[in-house]
């Protein structure tokens, strides 16, 4: 299994991530949501999901259910499912990211909603 360490960090309207490892079918990634941040509503088409609350406390929609998660706490969001991320503290927020699928892609979305206007 090969693997790439990519480490740069890219930031966004709702914070920040950097992806930690990279391999054949399988990204990690953490990801930072700023108090007040939310990610866009999507959905990946080549990829599922796993996400895992390692700082704050996080509200996360996956198709209807939208709940709380606290450090410790998982999801699992299947491909083609409408999730988003939003921290909805006054605090930093931050989640383990596991991507599987055939594609890892940042193009690989289709944005339902997005509060910063992009397409």
């Amino acid at each position: 299994m090969q693997s790439n360490i990519t480490g740069k960090i890219y930031e966004r309207p709702w914070g920040t991530y950097k992806t930690l490892e990279l391999g054949n079918g399988y990204q990690v990634k953490i990801i930072t949501v700023n108090p007040g941040g939310q990610l866009s509503l999507q959905k990946h088409f080549k990829r599922s999901e796993h996400w895992v609350v390692i700082e704050g406390e996080l509200t996360i929609t996956v198709d209807a259910t939208k709940k709380s998660y606290k450090v410790n706490e998982a999801v699992y969001i299947p491909k083609e499912s409408a999730h988003r991320l939003e921290n909805q503290t006054n605090s930093p927020a931050a989640i383990i990211e596991v991507q599987i699928g055939s594609y890892l892609g940042e193009d690989d979305i289709e944005r339902l909603e997005d509060i910063y206007g992009r397409n």
